[in-house]
């Protein structure tokens, strides 16, 4: 007797599993949560704003607003990179600076120097992206001390090499890049906006964006997968220090000369550190979005605008800021760790 056909076997849904598990790893849920507490302090802020005599909303309140989160926001954007990979820059403030420096020199008043100078701009944020990935990647050196060092490094020259404003930024970047708008949108925003497209389909879509989120779940079992997290994590400080490198030309825009201290008195190496966390993002590495680093970003952005509009003291702002960003951490660590322990309910 011939034995029945056996019944094809079907192959286990492991791809649609590792999509799900990146899905969750770089998901729109604490996105989602992020862009609830944005709608709910522009409401608030609108209603105070209002009580105090003044407009939130108006055109050149949300054309600031929007200028404010777009310096933030390139810098978070290269920020949400490293973190996903479980490392962090704190260089990012240091290479803003520099950059309106070398962009605004480099340009002196002249628009046929834009192209070069925008190229040397890219070429040492480049280098510094690939100093910072060589020592924590390659040598091993801690991401908080080999960044943080190589900033101080970049600030002792820029105090040593500059007591003031620099250079000339070329007059059609200024009016292109640093004041044009389509409507109440600056240009300048939607090429923030661009970036960020570019790092989510990255993150979403290509080989490097799953190594990223493996590297920063899991080095080591990334590594015996095959992942190359040296390179892996060069490439996300060199991403991080351009997108810092384009924050400096932004800026150099906007200020009509390079300017050594801009990127460290706005604070972009913790703020962006901030923007990232507000988003979702773990800094252990392995868990977050650019999605989220939009929301947090704006969010930081809008509080902001508020707190310019009712003139609230600087030390309270700060207060305030810091609060949010406890808060917002503490609420998605307990949601993890109550999904955490629903799952080991499910398997015993």
């Amino acid at each position: 007797m011939t034995a029945a056909p056996s019944a094809p076997q079907r192959t286990p849904a492991v791809p649609r599993r590792e999509v799900r598990t990146l899905r969750t790893a770089v998901g729109a849920d604490p996105a989602r949560g992020v862009f609830v507490a944005l709608a709910l302090t522009l409401a608030i802020g609108w209603v105070v704003v209002a009580l105090d005599g003044g407009q939130l909303l108006n055109q050149s309140s949300v054309v600031s607003l929007l200028h404010v989160a777009t310096g933030l926001g390139l810098v978070a954007a290269g920020q949400t990179l490293v973190i996903l990979g479980g490392s962090l820059d704190l260089s990012v403030g240091y290479v803003v600076s520099l950059s309106t420096l070398i962009a605004a020199e480099t340009m002196n008043g002249s628009d046929s120097r834009i192209g070069p100078a925008i190229l040397l701009v890219m070429a040492v944020s480049v280098a510094v992206g690939l100093v910072n990935g060589f020592l924590v990647a390659t040598v091993g050196i801690n991401a908080f001390i080999a960044t943080l060092g190589v900033g101080l490094l970049l600030k002792g020259y820029l105090e040593n090499g500059y007591d003031g404003p620099a250079g000339s930024t070329a007059p059609t970047l200024v009016q292109t890049l640093g004041y044009q708008r389509v409507g109440p949108v600056p240009v300048a925003f939607l090429l923030f906006l661009a970036v960020a497209a570019a790092i989510w389909f990255a993150l979403r879509r290509t080989r490097y964006g799953h190594h990223l989120v493996a590297v920063g779940g899991d080095a080591q079992v990334a590594r015996l997968s095959g992942v190359r997290n040296d390179r892996v994590l060069i490439l996300s400080h060199v991403l991080c220090a351009l997108c810092a490198g384009l924050a400096g030309v932004y800026l150099a825009s906007r200020l009509g000369s390079g300017a050594p201290r801009v990127g460290v008195e706005s604070f972009y190496d913790l703020e962006s550190i901030a923007a990232v966390v507000l988003g979702g993002a773990a800094l252990a590495g392995g868990r977050g979005g650019v999605v989220g680093t939009v929301g947090g970003v704006l969010l930081l952005a809008s509080v902001d605008s508020v707190f310019n509009q009712l003139d609230v003291d600087a030390f309270f702002k700060q207060v305030v800021r810091g609060v949010i960003i406890i808060a917002a951490v503490a609420l998605y660590a307990r949601r993890r760790h109550r999904r955490h322990r629903e799952r080991n309910g499910a398997r015993s």
